[in-house]
């Protein structure tokens, strides 16, 4: 199940779809006769790629995962618990280069989130989740290995270190805190689906979002960038879609 989720998910990205699209538009021009369709859809492929990228439907389809929950940006703010989960992003294990290079940028933002809180919060422990998916390390290592030398004693830390998802986090978190709250930090536009997995199970996680993706500056309203189709805005749709996707895969095997 693993397998076909990583395997059929990203053929409904936006870059995916987009050439899955073109692909059929070029078979029909040059393998058909049917050469007004074929440019209908080669036309409808370059529209999807342009508005998958330009930045008004990228933040039309990723602000309301992301504005779900606020984040514990103030002193106020924070909550008395003794844990603080930090659910892992993606990485790749590379000895050759340095530790925080090998997470994802979703990953170390999660984890500087996490130690910032663990700081704040006198008394509080860490737990790292995250398994090995394609490496021979689990994420929850690295992580830990960037905590301790950003300063977190090993003591304060709890690794787990065999999930390969979010669900399967929250079912072994969940052996771990067993009915105490805590706070779950993870990506903005990932956090809808996390707290639904881990309320499925009973759970009372109290949320942390971080790694925004949608900022809103407080300078300049125009800026020459906003004129051009951009990566960002196709990484910040494939982000909405992942986390859509997520959602409603959880919701039709009645996870959430």
């Amino acid at each position: 199940m693993f397998l076909f989720k990583k395997i059929i998910g990203p053929l409904f990205f936006p870059l995916s779809l987009c050439l899955e699209i073109f692909i059929v538009g070029l078979i029909l021009l040059w393998f058909t006769k049917k050469i007004r369709t074929g440019k209908v859809v080669i036309s409808i492929g370059v529209v999807l790629f342009v508005l998958f990228s330009y930045g008004a439907l990228p933040k039309l389809l990723l602000k309301p995962l992301e504005q779900q929950y606020p984040p514990i940006s103030q002193l106020k703010d924070l909550p008395k618990v003794k844990w603080i989960i930090v659910l892992s992003g993606g990485y790749t294990y590379d000895p050759q280069i340095p530790v925080t290079s090998q997470l994802f940028h979703s990953s170390l933002f999660r984890l500087v989130e996490g130690i910032r809180l663990h700081n704040l919060i006198p008394g509080s422990k860490l737990i790292l989740s995250g398994g090995p998916l394609f490496d021979p390390v689990p994420e929850s290592e690295i992580m830990a290995n960037i905590a301790r030398d950003l300063g977190v004693r090993r003591e304060n830390m709890i690794l787990e270190s065999v999930s390969r998802d979010t669900e399967g986090q929250a079912g072994l978190i969940q052996k771990i805190v067993g009915n105490d709250r805590f706070i779950l930090v993870t990506s903005a536009a990932h956090m809808p689906r996390s707290m639904a997995l881990f309320r499925k199970l009973g759970m009372q996680p109290i949320p942390a979002p971080a790694n925004y993706r949608i900022k809103e500056s407080q300078g300049e309203k125009i800026n020459p960038a906003m004129f051009f189709l951009q990566v960002d805005g196709l990484e910040k749709s494939t982000t909405a879609i992942y986390e859509y996707l997520g959602l409603a895969w959880a919701k039709l095997r009645g996870r959430i």
